[in-house]
């Protein structure tokens, strides 16, 4: 079974936000955001430990707490793990992520990737969740951008561990798939290539959008789909940097992706299209991609994700933006025929 058996609609709820990312976000506003969604008709969560030290987490077991069980799909993570232990939070290092969780819980993070931690990471986060079970476990962040030239220590701690006992629960039938959840394309790529743990797809985020897909494109969405397996594409506005954010990657744009961006917001407005719709539609015009999930801390938020999912985009639209080199010319378009 892969993610694409598994996941119950194009359009999935990215958790990220409800973990306090970048500000202090009220309870209520979170959990009509969930409500939202629900009402939208999405049906697929995905979460992790690491939003906020846990607390998107708990506000999404709150929100979803009263609802039939059978009818949504929850993915989270695993590979930190959550202490009742405080620490500063202004010490942590969190790799390119420093300040993106400074509001969330001031709970201990400990990274591990073990295979005791992994089972601890998954049980701890049932309880926030407040569920009997998780459909897709995902090993978060074993890249570059968090552990530097260390990540291939810890992606091997992660084979040995991690990998071998999320092979072993969806062997079992306690999860329905697992994967890597990842913001670089090279964990996959290096996963790819064992013949040991055989994952079921990926959550790729930020590396397969319209401001920044030509390593994913060439390196592995090519090889996920030969393979039958399935990519959930998170940040598919690019931190927000594509429909008009300060933010690119977690950090401010730079003037190339400003300008990127512009170019690109200047053909849409040509079509009068959204800058949304432009970033949903070609994420998932890949025959790879199983669902987006854009991230959402307001309600009017998930209207918004919906109405670009079903926008029309004229065919010349993508034409033009193939001629003005502002997509790779091996990307798959929502053209028709």
């Amino acid at each position: 079974m892969t993610l694409k058996d598994i996941l119950p609609g194009k359009l999935g709820f990215g958790a990220a936000p409800l973990g306090n990312m970048f500000r202090e976000i009220p309870e209520q506003e979170a959990l009509g955001t969930v409500e939202a969604a629900w009402k939208d008709g999405i049906r697929y969560f995905d979460n992790a430990p690491f939003y906020g030290a846990g607390l998107a987490e708990i506000r999404m077991g709150e929100a979803l707490g009263g609802r039939p069980r059978d009818e949504y799909v929850i993915s989270t993570k695993v590979g930190r793990v959550i202490l009742d232990e405080i620490e500063d939070v202004s010490a942590r290092d969190l790799g390119e992520k420093g300040d993106v969780f400074r509001y969330g819980r001031p709970n201990k993070i400990v990274n591990d990737y073990s295979h005791d931690a992994t089972l601890r990471s998954i049980e701890d986060s049932l309880k926030r969740l407040k569920t009997d079970r998780i459909e897709i476990a995902f090993v978060h962040d074993v890249a570059q951008d968090f552990y530097g030239d260390e990540w291939l220590d810890v992606f091997e701690t992660a084979r040995k561990g991690a990998f071998r006992a999320l092979d072993r629960l969806r062997d079992e039938g306690v999860i329905k798939a697992w994967g890597l959840g990842v913001n670089r394309v090279e964990p996959i790529e290096l996963l790819l290539a064992l013949e040991g743990p055989r994952p079921d797809g990926f959550l790729l985020a930020g590396r397969y959008t319209l401001l920044d897909h030509d390593r994913a494109l060439q390196r592995v969405m090519p090889a996920v789909a030969e393979r039958g397996l399935g990519i959930v594409v998170g940040g598919p506005y690019s931190s927000g940097a594509l429909v008009g954010g300060p933010n690119f990657e977690y950090a401010p744009a730079t003037p190339a992706i400003l300008d990127k961006v512009a170019r690109i917001k200047a053909i849409a407005d040509c079509y009068s299209i959204s800058m949304k719709a432009a970033g949903l539609q070609f994420a998932l015009a890949n025959p790879a991609v199983a669902a987006v999930i854009p991230g959402a801390s307001q309600p009017s938020r998930i209207a918004e994700d919906r109405a670009a999912l079903n926008e029309t985009v004229p065919d010349d639209f993508w034409r033009d933006l193939k001629l003005a080199g502002l997509v790779n010319p091996e990307a798959p378009l929502p053209i028709a025929g």
